[in-house]
């Protein structure tokens, strides 16, 4: 296929946390809000005058001040953005909102925050810790509601002048949608049998979506949208259709790595991917846009911090759904080494969707950054996608031998 537009230019921008668009959106005077977890209301952060950038840490080499700071037991992820925060990386940022979506976000947040690694020279800034709720009903979204008045929006109001009324949000929540119109349109096309779009391409344009002014980019996404509707796929299928099930993929040179043995990600389910991050939200006007952003939040929840049996089990079932929609011939289960969370929800997901589901499942514990270990992931990826194909001959083999008869003729 021929390379898209603007791949090579929003591969640029994510390979540094302090991008070129958020120094252009610095310049135009407006207020940075970065956040850290995707269970918190984006829309919220990217109100008239400021827009929400969620921190990640690309790159990253080595997390050794990070880890004197919090140990080496606490997962890769909340230490290299606590690196990247002390390394100055983060400086662009005028607040941080940090939800407890896990105990490790949280240590990550304290330090940045007790450490002044960001907003050292800012008097205006602060730092807010806001409570999720644990389970997805009336009073989570109650909780919510609440949590996002006292810790998002009236500090916003109070310190920076942000207009926070029921109007602007709804207005976000318009921008937001438009966004999510085009990450779901580009995702249509991985269901083709000789897709026009790679799973790498995908994932660089979701992933810059979180961590990209929307007003500075939706554009040439929606000019990409055009320019893959016109585009002539490969002749060639792939091996295999993966879909990726995960915590914090924010490299998409984790996805390049799957691709380049010749599988296909078809499908994502992970916090910086197109489910359930990129759903639109429905607003009605018979109530407060407020409210409903957070209903939509807290029951398009598919995060393993919400431990209410329904969403055990309903998690499983998403994912199923989403494999039988995107036709993956297989599911990968992974998780940031030493991610509590998604360490209990791996090993269950793997063992319910292998053996409820029947689908083929490779079980990873895989680093932040892929390249620090490409080789062994490389090599994993490969026999799982052999097994893969020799279960998918098998099934045709079943097949035909169910279509003849006793004695080798049809039926």
């Amino acid at each position: 296929m021929r390379d898209l537009k603007y791949l090579q230019y929003f591969e640029d921008l994510l390979q540094s946390s302090y991008n070129d668009l958020i120094r252009e959106a610095k310049d135009e005077g407006l207020v940075c809000a970065a956040y850290l977890c995707e269970n918190t209301p984006e829309p919220l952060f990217n109100l008239s005058g400021c827009f929400g950038i969620r921190l990640f840490a690309p790159n990253t080499g080595s997390t050794d001040i990070a880890t004197y700071y919090m140990t080496n037991f606490l997962c890769e992820t909340s230490r290299a953005i606590l690196e990247r925060a002390i390394e100055g990386g983060f400086s662009f940022a005028d607040c941080l909102i940090a939800p407890d979506g896990c105990t490790m976000i949280n240590r990550c947040a304290e330090n940045i925050e007790m450490l002044r690694s960001m907003g050292e020279y800012d008097d205006r800034f602060f730092c807010e810790h806001m409570e999720l709720p644990l389970k997805a009903d009336d009073n989570g979204v109650k909780l919510l509601v609440l949590q996002c008045k006292n810790h998002i929006l009236q500090p916003l109001h109070d310190t920076f002048g942000i207009d926070i009324s029921d109007a602007t949000i709804r207005k976000a929540v318009e921008e937001h949608n438009r966004i999510c119109r085009v990450i779901r349109a580009l995702g249509e096309f991985r269901k083709e049998d000789y897709p026009r779009i790679t799973g790498y391409e995908f994932a660089i344009f979701t992933l810059a979506t979180y961590v990209c002014p929307h007003h500075l980019i939706i554009d040439k996404l929606e000019e990409t949208l055009k320019e893959v509707q016109d585009r002539e796929a490969d002749p060639k299928k792939p091996r295999a259709r993966l879909l990726v099930v995960g915590a914090e993929v924010d490299d998409p040179g984790y996805i390049k790595l799957i691709e380049e043995v010749g599988a296909f990600v078809c499908a994502d389910r992970f916090c910086f991917g197109s489910y359930p991050g990129r759903n639109e939200i429905s607003l009605s006007n018979d109530e407060d846009a407020l409210t409903q952003i957070c209903r939509h939040y807290v029951f398009q929840c598919q995060c393993p911090r919400q431990m209410n049996m329904e969403k055990v089990y309903g998690r499983k079932e998403y994912v199923s759904k989403l494999a039988e929609e995107y036709r993956a011939d297989g599911i990968i289960y992974d998780q940031v080494k030493f991610c509590d969370p998604w360490a209990y929800e791996r090993v269950m997901g793997a063992t319910m969707l292998r053996e409820d589901f029947g689908y083929p499942v490779l079980s990873i514990d895989r680093p932040y950054n892929s390249h620090s270990s490409s080789g062994q992931l490389r090599t994993r990826v490969q026999a799982f996608i052999e097994s893969v194909e020799i279960k998918k001959l098998q099934k045709s083999a079943n097949i035909l031998n169910q279509k003849k008869g006793g004695r080798g003729k049809w039926k």
